[in-house]
């Protein structure tokens, strides 16, 4: 019995692990690209989006959409799902966030935009954004791709921190109630 437990929770645990450092995989020199910055609104004006909100690749495959964040709260984070390119064609960049890392998982690729510092201010409440869709050596986003974005996510580090402090209470209270009976 404890060795059937003791494996699966070494199972868990290198799967929480394998998680975590495709999380933490971007390759910097791969394609299409995708930018996300502080823009001026067109003329037509940017379109008000709040924390959680969807949108398509422009038809040709690239370009650029133009939104302002009307959530009234300031985003430190910012989660962009899609399915349809894999995360080692995608490179990624910010100039609101400090890091941007990329994974794909059972088909969905998520790109992750966080950290803010002095240089970078995330998208703080009202500010406009852009995202700007590119193409390297030829190969575009398909034309029409959907994206849902969420923001204020917390990090995949803190996530980590957060379930390995969990498991320990946990794992606590087991042994204190063992050591009870």
């Amino acid at each position: 019995m404890k060795t059937t437990m003791v494996g699966t929770r070494v199972l868990l645990v290198v799967i929480a692990i394998a998680a975590l450092a495709t999380f933490a995989h971007a390759d910097s020199n791969l394609d299409p690209t995708i930018v996300i910055r502080d823009p001026v609104c067109p003329s037509g004006g940017c379109m008000q989006v709040g924390t959680h909100f969807t949108f398509g690749v422009p038809s040709q495959g690239f370009g650029t959409l133009f939104f302002s964040n009307a959530s009234g709260v300031n985003w430190t984070s910012l989660l962009l799902t899609e399915v349809g390119v894999a995360a080692n064609l995608v490179n990624c960049s910010s100039t609101a966030f400090a890091s941007c890392t990329v994974s794909t998982i059972n088909g969905v690729t998520a790109i992750f935009l966080s950290g803010i510092s002095k240089g970078f201010p995330g998208i703080p409440a009202g500010q406009n954004f852009s995202i700007l869709f590119g193409c390297v050596n030829g190969a575009c986003w398909p034309g029409g791709l959907d994206f849902t974005a969420t923001a204020n996510v917390p990090e995949p580090a803190t996530m980590a921190l957060m379930l390995t402090g969990l498991a320990g209470i946990v794992t606590r209270r087991r042994w204190q109630k063992r050591t009870r009976v």
